[in-house]
């Protein structure tokens, strides 16, 4: 993956670009916690099983399997998803790069294409890069209802990027899977001391100052 010649790049977010991974797990167990430890530690456990997933289908997840209880209502999910944001905005923008994305993007958008795909509602990453002054840097930034999947795939046909020219980076078995299923290649980065939830047979990074040369 060192000395590549990729045509574009396509980034997932969180534990990508910015070590805020944490975060989010965090926000989601301060979400729950009223229900008490025995539903925080299964919250928990799937949002770091289920990465990359956007925080609506959890929430419905949850309510259903975990809290047994009627579908939220159109105004409950979107109280959730209020109390969610103010949660973890700021901290994401605030947040530490992971080492080497930032050196990697700026090299990079000299050259090629690169992208956002993440599991983040659309609007909120549009404005976490804005302030992380991320913005010139990439050609577009998607994110949430959109699924990885198809938001790699419009990327590829906006742009008439052949698949096999495209590096998909991400931190979860969505943005894998997402790119498997559009025929590019992927590098999957694990946090240093975090189980890796990919295949053997891929290649990852403990962060991504390797591919910033």
């Amino acid at each position: 993956m060192k000395h590549f010649n990729w045509q574009a790049i396509i980034f997932d977010f969180d534990g990508v670009v910015a070590e805020s991974g944490k975060i989010k797990t965090q926000a989601f167990a301060n979400l729950y916690r009223s229900y008490g430890e025995d539903i925080v530690a299964k919250v928990v456990e799937f949002h770091t099983q289920n990465g990359g997933i956007s925080r609506y289908h959890k929430f419905r997840y949850f309510q259903e399997y975990y809290l047994n209880k009627p579908p939220l209502t159109e105004a409950e999910e979107k109280q959730l998803d209020i109390r969610f944001s103010e949660l973890v905005v700021e901290a994401v923008i605030a947040a530490k790069a992971v080492p080497g994305a930032t050196e990697l993007i700026q090299q990079q958008a000299k050259k090629i294409p690169l992208f956002v795909a993440s599991g983040t509602p659309e609007s909120e990453l549009k404005i976490i890069i804005e302030r992380r002054g991320l913005n010139a840097y990439f050609k577009e930034v998607r994110g949430s209802p959109a699924s990885k999947k198809t938001i790699i795939a419009e990327i590829l046909t906006k742009y008439a990027i052949q698949p096999g020219n495209v590096l998909v980076i991400g931190d979860a078995m969505a943005d894998y899977e997402g790119a498997v299923a559009n025929g590019t290649a992927f590098l999957g980065r694990v946090f240093p001391g975090d189980l890796n939830p990919f295949p053997a047979h891929i290649e990852i990074v403990p962060d991504l100052r390797e591919l910033a040369i």
